[in-house]
C-alpha cells in the first residue's frame, strides 16, 4: 500500500466535484479552513457548473478529476460533495501516474467510488468531511482531517455499547458507505476484504435494503477472510407499514456474528456531524471490549 506524502505548508488541495454541484461561494468555508492550515487552495473548472443535479457532464468532471491528478502542483483532492454521480466518471480516469505519484483524494458517501477504485490500485486515501460538510463540522472534527493530511498520529477511542462483539484484530482498515460498496459489487472497483477490517454506514435507506445489501455482500464473501467490522452512522433508518422486524444493528449482528470477528457499533463517522476522519488502506490496531473500542492507525 503506498501512503501518499503528507502535507507540508504552502501546499496546495484542490476542490472539485465529481458528483452534485456546488459553486464557489459554497467553498469559502473550506477554502478558509485550509488556509488556516497554512495551505493553498485550487478550485477546479467543475466548482460553479450546473447539469442537473451534477457539478458539470460527465465528461467535465472527469477531466476536471483527471487534471488534478495529473498536476503535480496539486497535493490532495478534495471532492466538494456526495450525493450521485462518482460512478459515472469512474472509468473515464486514468490512474497510471497518480500511482506513480499519489496523493491524498478526500470524502464519504458517494466518494466511495473514488475509496475502493484507489485501494484497488493500492494507494491510501482519506474517509473525511467535505466541503459541502464543513459550515456544520465541530472543530474536533476539522481537527481530524488536519492530523490526518500532516500525518500526525491518530487514535480513537469510544465508549462501547451493549451490543457490540468484543475482539481484537489488525489490518488494513477499507470501506466506505454500504450503498456504494454494494453497488460495486463485481466490477473492478470492488473491494478485497481479505484479511482486512471493513467500515460501513449509510443514510436513508430501508431496513430491508440494509438486509439486502448485507446479504450481497455475504454472497460475494466479503467477510469469509474479515478481521473486523466497524460500522459508523447508519443515519435516519426508514421501515415499511408492515416492519422488517429487525432494526440495522440486528441485520448487520446476524451475519457478522458468524465470522467470530469484532464488530463496533456506532463509531463517530458517516452522515453525522460527528464525522471523524479514517485513513483508507492504511494498517489499524482495532480493539472491542466492554468499556471502549480502540482504533489506532499505525
Amino acid at each position: 500500500m503506498k501512503i501518499p506524502s503528507y502535507l507540508k505548508k504552502g501546499d496546495t488541495v484542490a476542490i472539485v466535484c465529481t458528483a452534485r454541484k456546488f459553486f464557489p461561494e459554497d467553498a469559502i468555508p473550506a477554502q478558509e479552513l485550509l488556509e488556516s492550515w497554512g495551505l493553498k487552495t485550487k478550485l477546479g473548472r467543475t466548482i460553479g457548473l450546473d447539469s442537473c443535479q451534477l457539478g458539470g457532464t460527465d465528461v467535465e468532471r472527469a477531466a476536471d478529476f483527471q487534471a488534478m491528478l495529473d498536476d503535480d502542483d496539486v497535493k490532495a483532492i478534495w471532492c466538494a460533495r456526495g450525493g450521485y454521480g462518482t460512478v459515472r466518471i469512474i472509468d473515464m480516469l486514468d490512474f497510471s501516474n497518480f500511482k506513480k505519484h499519489p496523493k491524498w483524494i478526500m470524502g464519504f458517501s458517494d466518494v466511495t467510488v473514488l475509496h475502493s477504485q484507489v485501494n484497488v490500485e493500492r494507494v491510501a486515501s482519506l474517509h473525511a468531511i467535505m466541503p459541502f460538510t464543513v459550515p456544520r463540522a465541530p472543530e474536533a472534527v476539522k481537527e481530524t482531517l488536519r492530523k490526518a493530511l500532516f500525518g500526525e498520529s491518530i487514535e480513537y477511542v469510544i465508549p462501547a455499547v451493549s451490543y457490540n462483539i468484543n475482539g481484537k484484530a489488525t489490518g488494513e482498515l477499507v470501506g466506505g458507505n454500504l450503498s456504494i460498496l454494494y453497488s460495486l459489487l463485481g466490477s473492478k472497483s470492488s473491494l478485497d476484504t481479505d484479511g482486512k477490517i471493513l467500515y460501513i454506514e449509510d443514510l436513508d435507506e430501508y431496513l430491508y435494503h440494509i438486509d439486502r445489501m448485507m446479504q450481497n455482500l455475504k454472497r460475494n464473501g466479503y467477510f469469509d477472510g474479515l478481521k473486523g467490522l466497524i460500522v459508523g452512522g447508519m443515519t435516519d433508518m426508514h421501515d415499511n407499514e408492515i416492519p422488517f422486524g429487525q432494526n440495522a444493528v440486528q441485520i448487520i449482528t446476524a451475519i457478522a456474528s458468524e465470522y467470530e470477528i469484532p464488530v463496533a457499533f456506532d463509531f463517530p463517522a458517516g452522515h453525522q456531524k460527528d464525522n471523524r476522519t479514517l485513513i483508507l488502506g492504511s494498517q489499524v490496531e482495532f480493539e472491542v471490549n466492554d468499556l471502549e473500542v480502540k482504533l489506532k492507525f499505525l
